[in-house]
């Protein structure tokens, strides 16, 4: 009886240790057989830009990529695939004060255009743009808070291109 008790549970050892699972607290949702994803420069044509934010909204989105999915990062034609452009970066006053013409506070937004290739399921491409915004006190001065709304934005811009691509919610 003893000697039934240690097979069993050696068969049972080894059947799980040859058994992988995987647990995604992001809610992706990777098409089988990708393994590859790729994210092309996006260059900024918006007509008033930031020096950095090309730069910075394509190694975030490639950062997200590397620490949300197991997918590996090639320089082009990955089994996902993102391009795109940034089309708008404008601030606008916003809640204007009763009886002046002053605003209480002012709103950055950064727009994108974003193509996402799915090689592994052609159904889930889009080409869509994105926009977000950060508002911030009209006394502040834009160039003393800019570095920051630029990462608040990027990283909203970045979780929606995200989600749109690899979660099915």
């Amino acid at each position: 009886m003893k000697n039934y008790k240690i097979i069993a549970f050696i068969l049972v050892i080894g059947f799980f240790s040859g058994c992988t699972i995987k647990y995604s607290f992001t809610g992706a949702s990777i098409p089988q057989g990708a393994k590859s994803v790729s994210v092309a420069n996006f260059p900024d044509f918006s007509p008033s830009g930031y020096p950095t934010l090309s730069n910075t909204l394509t190694e975030s989105l490639k950062d997200k990529f590397i620490s949300q999915t197991s997918l590996q990062l090639v320089q082009s034609q990955g089994d996902l695939q993102f391009e795109g452009s940034i089309i708008e970066y404008k601030v606008a006053p916003m809640s204007i004060q009763a009886g002046s013409d002053v605003a209480a506070q002012n709103r950055l937004t950064i727009g994108v255009s974003v193509k996402f290739i799915n090689t592994i399921d052609p159904e889930a491409n889009y080409e869509t743009k994105f926009s977000q915004y950060s508002e911030y006190e009209s006394i502040e001065s834009l160039t003393v808070v800019q570095s920051t709304l630029v990462d608040e934005i990027v990283e909203k811009l970045v979780d929606d291109i995200f989600n749109k691509a690899v979660v099915n919610w």
